[in-house]
């Protein structure tokens, strides 16, 4: 018996034949399996009969060209083949397309489960799921961390044989100068909020002078660095992520390695302490256009003027408030940089895996300067600084 679907005269058109013998199903196809001609063959697999067979055979050896909508077409036979419960004994297909049906299979794989109810066992689940890959991947920043360690101390005991100027003055323009028109603006909105917010409050008990004060700390000592941090783990720390892990995708980083290139020096290190140079003047930058736009407020909403407002910064703030601020800016560059470089040396070979894990590079950036800025206002407060 024999069933077929296309015109095998006509180059331009897919087609497959089904023959039975006896309980074995025979499927043979051919021609261009491209997403043009996959709807002249779709309705035909899917009626495919398969009653009393109990054993397939899948010739595809006759496809002139295969693209990933025909790949998947292919697969989808032979999985409905299997899920009728016929045996499929052959699947074959020309040499050169196998890698792409291998692809299409791991993907088709990888597909997660979509969980339709909700239970215990499934909420324990997927919380254990997540505490361990919370555990795996802590554990994993904290071995890179210590690798990056021992390239830092060779760093600074050779300098000459690892800094790569050209690198480093590189990623400073890219980080630190291209970044200030955003900083800029955010931190000139943030000293408007700010004064605004304190002039607000305060004048409604004639404390309007406070204002200056209220900004001029809480600018200087944490919401600058802060803010700024912020606004880097999203720009640059992200940027970090995507650019490496897409070299990883191209396959560019194998090609280094294989040319005897150490990744860390060449790639990681430059990065890293070009933000560590940038992130401080960033911050010190971003911390005088917020008191300029604070000024600003302060002058139209409670008409104190310029040098009333700086009269009263200078009574309000001393150098241990500035220079608590500006201690945090490298500690807070060393780990986004840390964070953005690591994730994208853990980019899997699909594109869907750089931005997720661009993004989770932005979340853990983010969550790790707000600790670490949770811990250095307890450490300064234990100081008395």
């Amino acid at each position: 018996m024999s069933m077929g679907m296309g015109d095998k005269m006509d180059a331009a058109s897919p087609w497959f034949e089904a023959n039975r013998d006896g309980d074995k199903l025979r499927i043979s196809a051919g021609g261009p399996w491209t997403v043009f001609g996959a709807g002249a063959v779709d309705a035909g697999l899917r009626a495919l009969a398969r009653e009393n067979a109990r054993v397939a055979e899948i010739d595809a050896t006759g496809i002139e060209s295969l693209d990933t909508t025909g790949a998947w077409l292919l697969l989808r036979t032979k999985i409905q083949l299997k899920q009728a419960g016929l045996k499929v004994a052959r699947f074959d297909v020309p040499e050169h397309y196998r890698p792409l049906l291998a692809v299409i299979d791991t993907e088709s794989l990888d597909c997660p489960k979509v969980e339709t109810r909700e239970t215990l066992v499934g909420f324990l689940d997927r919380v254990g799921r997540s505490a361990y890959e919370v555990a795996g991947n802590a554990a994993g920043i904290l071995g890179y961390l210590g690798r990056i360690t021992v390239d830092w101390f060779r760093l600074v005991v050779a300098p000459q044989r690892h800094v790569r100027i050209t690198a480093l003055t590189h990623q400073i323009e890219e980080v630190g100068i291209n970044a200030l028109p955003i900083v800029g603006l955010l931190m000139f909105l943030v000293g408007i909020v700010l004064a605004y917010q304190g002039a607000d409050q305060l004048s409604r008990f004639g404390l309007d002078i406070f204002t200056v004060n209220a900004l001029g700390v809480g600018v200087l000592r944490e919401l600058g660095v802060l803010i700024t941090a912020i606004i880097i783990a999203g720009r640059s720390g992200s940027a970090f992520t995507a650019q490496i892990g897409t070299m990883k995708v191209n396959e560019e980083i194998d090609a280094m390695q294989t040319m005897g290139l150490n990744i860390d020096d060449v790639l990681i290190l430059p990065r890293v302490a070009g933000l560590i140079i940038a992130l401080p003047f960033l911050t010190f930058y971003g911390d005088i256009v917020a008191l300029i736009g604070g000024a600003i407020m302060c002058y139209f909403q409670l008409g104190i003027t310029v040098p009333m407002f700086v009269r009263q910064l200078h009574e309000a703030v001393n150098i241990n408030t500035f220079l608590v601020g500006m201690i945090k800016a490298p500690v807070f560059a060393y780990v986004i940089g840390m964070v953005g470089c690591y994730e994208g040396l853990n980019v899997e070979r699909n594109a869907a895996s750089v931005g997720r894990l661009t993004t989770r590079s932005v979340v853990e950036s983010v969550f790790l300067v707000i600790v670490l800025d949770a811990g250095f206002s307890v450490i300064f407060s234990v100081l008395g600084v």
